[in-house]
């Protein structure tokens, strides 16, 4: 290694110093991003919430729910008993709710059952609005604090006046049948306005509050704002809490020692100095260990060859029954592997959990099953069941 080389390492591991002297000496910055997370102690999060369920339900436990609340309470449901097989109060806490389509029919079908469910939300899920008769709307006019306010007369002392972070979604359109006006909001320079509502929904309630900003570490820890948030949880029952967290898997790397490390700038400056370290040993010392690399031809791959080789000879003497049955076999073992799912009974909750799986269109799905199913009961095949069953795999694969 000559001396220019060794100035320039000596002036890039100064720099690095200097980096982290400074990231030491300067404070870090409030985060004002609203996550809502419930593992997260900044301004926006819910941690001071999540860690008071116990206190609020004190004969509950609290589930987090880290699936979506199709795949978890889906699970629970049995279609022998036509039932749910658990029982309580899911909540979610966000600002724009992530429920999809189909997790939010199965809250709506977990209600139904005499379950309570509670979400603060901006925007809540649009399959809600058309099955539950309500609209919103926003008024982007609004000045000043907003005071939140419950309708019933003994719950007036909790009302609260907050001004950080609020927006003026309300409530503009009610199904009165079945909808009990809870709360308000009203802002300075505006009329009052719905903003917390109950849906009674089967056998059960549905609880939908707009401004889920008074449920963060913020808004609890001002004044008595927590009385606020006690109140409008006050309505659900004592029953098991499952909270919507933020966490959810496949998301959950937060956990991990690396993003640990890249999340504090002294140990993230650390990790990018020792990887510059192992990268400059590597340039400098490779040259003059590494043997020369042999360039090795890699074996021919004759799977394919085998495959159209065994299928031509099965073509050819027409034995269709038996390229059907492993057509068949092959395929269900595919799902098998690649989706997780028992290929023993091809009934509809199969189709609709392949369809969710594999993200493939239900009508066509449904077909490809139902033709599996045909020709498994069928005693013999012939050679136009054997290309349509080709032909509709392959659409499956490729579609």
């Amino acid at each position: 290694m000559n001396k220019t080389i060794k100035i320039y390492i000596g002036l890039l591991i100064l720099l690095f110093v200097g980096a982290i002297i400074v990231e030491f000496s300067t404070p870090p910055p409030v985060n004002w991003t609203k996550t809502y997370n419930e593992n997260q102690k900044i301004p926006y999060g819910t941690y001071i919430l999540h860690n008071e369920l116990e206190t609020l339900f004190p004969t509950s436990k609290v589930h987090d729910i880290k699936v979506t609340p199709y795949e978890y309470f889906d699970d629970y449901y049995s279609w022998e008993d036509s039932t749910y097989l658990t029982a309580g109060n899911f909540i979610q806490i966000n600002e724009f709710s992530p429920t999809d389509d189909v997790s939010a029919q199965e809250l709506l079908d977990f209600a139904s059952f005499g379950n309570s469910i509670f979400m603060s939300t901006s925007y809540p899920p649009r399959t809600f609005f058309d099955s539950l008769g309500f609209q919103t709307d926003n008024d982007y006019s609004f000045k000043g604090a907003a005071n939140l306010s419950f309708a019933n007369p003994r719950l007036k002392q909790d009302s609260i006046s907050i001004q950080k972070g609020m927006s003026n979604i309300y409530f503009s359109e009610l199904d009165t049948v079945y909808t009990t006006v809870l709360g308000y909001q009203k802002f300075d320079s505006l009329q009052q306005r719905v903003n917390f509502i109950k849906v009674n929904w089967g056998k059960g309630n549905i609880f939908l509050h707009l401004q889920p900003v008074v449920f963060t570490n913020y808004h609890l820890l001002k004044k008595n704002n927590n009385k606020y948030a006690a109140a409008a949880l006050s309505y659900l029952p004592d029953d098991t809490i499952y909270f919507d967290s933020k966490n959810k898997f496949g998301k959950d790397l937060g956990s991990s020692p690396l993003r640990f490390i890249l999340s504090q700038p002294p140990l993230r400056y650390a990790w990018y100095l020792a990887l510059l370290s192992i990268f400059l040993f590597m340039i400098f010392n490779a040259k003059r260990k590494q043997r020369v690399v042999k360039v090795i031809k890699p074996l021919e791959n004759t799977t394919v060859a085998f495959t159209k080789t065994i299928g031509n000879l099965y073509y050819e003497t027409k034995d269709h029954d038996n390229l059907v049955n492993k057509k068949i076999t092959y395929f269900l073992e595919h799902i098998r592997r690649v989706y997780y799912l028992d290929t023993q009974v091809l009934d509809k909750k199969f189709v609709k959990s392949l369809v969710l799986k594999s993200g493939k269109d239900e009508s066509e799905t449904q077909k490809l099953i139902n033709l599996i199913a045909h020709l498994k009961a069928k005693p013999s095949c012939n050679e136009d069941d054997l290309l349509n069953l080709n032909k509709a795999i392959e659409d499956f694969y490729t579609k």
